[in-house]
């Protein structure tokens, strides 16, 4: 891994050991938040905390001192409802106070809403909604970077169910078409959507050969391995290829707790009390 300097605050990218101890602190955090409203979207969130520990703790030049430096790495959660595991990243980097957690809440006007604010969050690069419009926001900050001379990148997580919006398709052909090798797509690859089995809903695969016959570069690997994400979603500034790269994260819904694992109804749901407890002690220790 290459060590990016980080001005400002001194951060400096974390170890193997750190980064599993991070991904667990992110999944306590997620649980706190989601019980503080009684409700949320547990499955989607579990399934991409390793993916978001390894962006903001190892890979992403970003300044928790200077939120809006012009030469940090841009981050748009396409999953948009997936916005505990990222706030818990920003509050762990310390561009967010701790002691925002308990206000995670659905109504407008929350200081943690259900979904990512430019608005009101330091640190969130793009506000997510509708699910489809997230790669679109990347491609439009990488050309911005391309056209202005800047070396940042720009990542996007995207859950699979999201690729079944057109939109991510028409942002897919756009990125090729601009060299846009400083774009990094992560789709999270867990299998499963609101309304069930991703591939019963409206089959994805082969979904790595779409991908390359839209001209990305195309790897595949464990999203819950962060030995491996971390190079793979490291990738050189700027390196001439011309085509952004893609990681298909094969993941887990619900990973780490085993009653929500690869269970639809975790997907959004209510959490008691007890579930609660269970949670919290089966996350004692760092998944491996």
């Amino acid at each position: 891994m290459r060590q990016q300097p980080v001005p400002g605050n001194g951060f400096a990218p974390l170890g193997l050991d750190d980064l599993r101890e991070m991904a667990r602190v992110n999944r306590l955090d997620v649980a706190a938040m989601f019980m503080a409203a009684g409700n949320g979207h547990f499955g989607s969130c579990y399934s991409c905390t390793e993916i978001v520990t390894a962006l903001y703790f190892a890979v992403m030049r970003v300044d928790a001192a200077s939120p809006d430096w012009p030469d940090r790495d841009r981050f748009v959660l396409g999953k948009g409802h997936a916005a505990p595991t990222l706030y818990s990243a920003l509050i762990r980097r310390g561009f967010i106070p701790e002691s925002w957690i308990p206000d995670f809440e659905t109504r407008v006007g929350a200081r943690l809403a259900t979904h990512p604010s430019r608005r009101s969050q330091p640190g969130v690069d793009s506000s997510q909604g509708a699910l489809g419009h997230g790669l679109s926001n990347a491609c439009g900050m990488a050309l911005a970077g391309r056209l202005d001379g800047r070396d940042y990148r720009v990542y996007a997580v995207l859950g699979d169910g999201e690729l079944h919006e057109g939109s991510v398709w028409e942002a897919a052909a756009f990125a090729p078409k601009h060299r846009l090798d400083n774009l990094v797509a992560v789709v999270d690859r867990n299998g499963l959507c609101v309304d069930g089995r991703t591939d019963e809903v409206l089959p994805l695969e082969p979904l790595a050969d779409r991908w390359r016959s839209f001209g990305w570069d195309v790897v595949e690997t464990d999203g819950h391995d962060l030995a491996t994400l971390v190079p793979i979603l490291d990738v050189p500034r700027f390196d001439g290829s011309g085509r952004p790269r893609v990681v298909i994260a094969r993941t887990v819904k619900g990973r780490g707790v085993s009653f929500m694992e690869d269970v639809r109804s975790w997907h959004a749901d209510a959490i008691s009390p007890a579930q609660y407890e269970a949670l919290r002690v089966e996350l004692r220790e760092v998944l491996r």
